[in-house]
């Protein structure tokens, strides 16, 4: 279990992040076409998993634009954002804000908060997932992890960026 906090409050997670240099687990995650997809989707690539709590927030959206952003000068690498909304919301935010160079993956039907040691234990935000990242290199090796400290704070988007042998964009 990890404490990070909301709002200057403690919440804890159900577990940990995967270990950087582990194979990263598998997960089930659904697509805006209500098509499951697993981390053999991404076979070959470099994965970055912008884990938020919901697209539907300040915070979280700006994170989705910024990963857009940023993910349209990779090589190689796919950006995923994993939230707890439901598919058609994801795909109504991406729409309406032009995102078009990070995949929207829902929760819903998933193990995947618990999996990975996200899913927040308590509070009025139980269920949700916490704020992380998970870089994960092209052969499902983890590279670099981050659980944001304060719910309502942005990623390291550089270091996520240098995990990926990417420099600042």
């Amino acid at each position: 279990m990890a404490t990070i906090k909301f709002q200057g409050n403690p919440l804890h997670t159900n577990g940990e992040l995967p270990a950087v240099g582990v194979k990263a687990p598998d997960f089930s995650l659904v697509s805006g076409k209500l098509k499951d997809v697993s981390l053999a989707t991404y076979k070959g690539k470099k994965k970055i998993l912008n884990i938020v709590p919901s697209l539907d927030t300040p915070t979280c959206a700006m994170s989705a634009r910024k990963f857009n952003e940023k993910a349209a000068k990779l090589d190689n690498a796919v950006v995923l954002m994993i939230s707890a909304d439901l598919p058609f919301a994801q795909c109504r935010f991406c729409e309406s804000e032009g995102l078009n160079n990070v995949i929207p993956l829902s929760t819903f039907r998933s193990s995947f908060a618990v999996d990975y040691g996200v899913q927040l234990t308590d509070s009025i935000l139980a269920g949700l997932t916490a704020r992380a990242i998970v870089i994960i290199d092209e052969n499902d090796k983890v590279q670099y992890t981050q659980l944001v400290e304060e719910l309502a704070d942005e990623p390291d988007y550089d270091s996520a960026l240098a995990a990926l042998g990417q420099t600042s964009l």
